[in-house]
């Protein structure tokens, strides 16, 4: 029997384009019996090093082409969004701390961790919830199946959360990736929501991953 396909994905939960492509790389994985592993990362770091910039800083044209695809995409996908939450951008940290924390306990491929990243997605672009609120975090845990009041515990305390946070972030900086969401399969990697069906006729074809050019 062929080895189950691995998608990595370096996301945020603060990133708008995460959170339109997240219930598409969920279907895409259980179309192709592919394993999710979650790889939560420091979205403003990654733009501080790579050219980026948070959006209240781009030029005013990119500002509105933005909003254009935000409404493309959201329309086609038939989801819900505030275009200017009211908690944006937030810090992520703790949520992403305690998907960490869950993951190390019971593995990415759970229902319980995709709807935990859902509705985490969910409380800044749907629901204008803060997400840095402890309270916010805990509920979102509690209504996936998970223990919230115990893993927002570790996720503040234990210190290997804080670490794997900033080595995932690391990690995304030395092999030169620059955005949210992006999807590696093979060690390919694919940015963009929009590059979805990309990454589901590479799975499907099973062709030999083009090699990502180092500078």
């Amino acid at each position: 029997m062929a080895a189950r396909p691995v998608i990595e994905y370096y996301f945020s939960f603060i990133s708008s384009w995460s959170y339109i492509g997240s219930r598409r790389i969920r279907d895409l994985a259980k179309k192709h019996n592919a394993q999710v592993i979650y790889k939560p990362v420091d979205l403003m770091h990654l733009f501080s090093v790579s050219g980026g910039l948070p959006v209240k800083d781009r030029a005013v044209q990119r500002q509105a082409y933005r909003l254009l695809e935000i409404e493309r995409w959201t329309k086609k996908n038939n989801l819900p969004i505030v275009k200017h939450p009211k908690y944006y951008p937030t810090d992520p940290s703790l949520a992403h701390r305690l998907l960490l924390a869950a993951v190390s306990e019971i593995g990415s491929d759970k229902n319980s961790i995709h709807e935990y990243v859902l509705r985490s997605q969910d409380t800044v672009w749907v629901n204008e919830t803060d997400l840095a609120d402890p309270r916010v975090v805990t509920a979102n845990a509690d209504a996936s199946g998970l223990d919230g009041a115990r893993l927002l515990e570790r996720a503040r305390r234990e210190k290997e959360f804080f670490e794997q946070e900033q080595a995932l972030t690391d990690e995304a900086v030395t092999k030169q990736y620059f955005g949210a969401p992006t999807y590696v399969y093979q060690g390919e990697p694919f940015w963009g929501q929009d590059r979805m069906d990309m990454l589901a006729e590479v799975i499907h074809s099973r062709r030999k991953p083009i090699p990502f050019p180092s500078t």
